[in-house]
């Protein structure tokens, strides 16, 4: 799989040249696509993914910095054969405009999590607080009986920080899909 790298306090995913294609082999692909903001679009990314019979793990869209564009992340766990095959099927979609598969390519990818955690005594509070910092996250809501504390970063760290919370009680999450971007100066080519 691939390795992560810290550049300048930013950590991205780092990818091999050249990787074997293993018919029937199962794992994560992130899939970018960049589309024109229009009725029905998502609809039929969606329909086009689900009639190679999988599913989407992750979804993120939303608006670029160009008016009526959007750019789309996609997490989906497939075969490479056949998920080369939904990039290419998706590239004819009249409304997309680019697709990368950012699997094998450097790129960074974050991800958001609001979790509502059970914070009734001061010691649970006074834990929850030292594990916000630890993570760089921050407290977005308080009341009471609970904190509710926003968190962004890899997979790994969000999932980490919510086994570390998961014993205090969780009452409420919410999380994002990913959202990721090839990295600049990559060795390999854009397709």
């Amino acid at each position: 799989m691939a390795d992560t790298v810290g550049t300048r306090g930013l950590e991205a995913i780092k990818a091999p040249l050249f990787r074997e294609v293993k018919k029937g082999e199962m794992r994560k692909h992130i899939i970018n696509l960049t589309v024109r903001n229009e009725l029905g679009v998502l609809a039929r990314i969606a329909t086009l993914i689900a009639g190679k019979g999988y599913n989407i793990e992750g979804l993120s869209v939303g608006e670029t910095h160009e008016k009526g564009i959007s750019r789309m992340t996609l997490e989906v766990i497939g075969d490479d054969v056949v998920i080369d095959q939904v990039v290419k099927q998706l590239r004819k979609l009249i409304d997309t405009l680019k697709v990368k598969d950012l699997t094998d390519t450097p790129h960074v990818e974050r991800e958001l999590a609001l979790v509502k955690v059970h914070t009734a005594t001061p010691r649970a509070r006074d834990e929850v607080l030292r594990l916000v910092e630890i993570f760089r996250a921050k407290v977005v809501d308080v009341s009471s009986e609970t904190y509710t504390v926003e968190i962004t970063g890899t997979e790994d760290k969000i999932k980490a920080f919510i086994e570390l919370v998961r014993p205090f009680g969780i009452k409420e999450m919410a999380r994002t899909g990913k959202i990721a971007m090839k990295r600049e100066g990559s060795i390999q080519e854009e397709e």
